[in-house]
């Protein structure tokens, strides 16, 4: 089962990765001081639920045991977790200004739809590229 998990940075500076509405009554989420952090902490409250389930006699949903994260970052969290991308040569592949770029990893300045789509589109054509790639 495919579940979208929206990972965002907080306002007091935390990263948070939760599952809105496609498990309900399960209330998944992580936070952290990195995305990655958060990650962790939401595959642990999901184990830590599968495992008071069982000790409860209560059945896990079968799709629990076969999630498949698809994760929805917002430009902050994107860049921290993917850190060692070069802001300046991604700006210039996806054809974006390398300063608003920057500014929109800082969360200083934040990217309207269709400039989302523009960096997501050329993140996506940049992905094909590396996995044609042979050695």
């Amino acid at each position: 089962m495919k579940v979208t998990a929206i990972i965002e940075k907080n306002e007091n500076g935390f990263y948070s990765v939760y599952v809105e509405d496609e498990l309900p009554g399960i209330g998944l989420n992580g936070q952290g001081y990195s995305v990655e952090e958060a990650k962790t902490e939401m595959m642990k409250a999901l184990d830590d639920y599968k495992t008071m389930s069982q000790e409860e006699g209560v059945d896990i949903p079968a799709e629990l045991n076969n999630i498949e994260f698809v994760y929805k970052y917002d430009m902050q969290s994107f860049f921290n977790y993917f850190s060692w991308i070069n802001i300046s040569q991604l700006a210039t592949k996806v054809g974006v200004n390398g300063s608003l770029l920057r500014q929109y990893k800082q969360g200083i300045a934040f990217a309207s739809e269709k400039r989302c789509k523009k960096i997501q589109e050329g993140l996506r054509e940049l992905g094909q590229e590396l996995n044609a790639v042979r050695f």
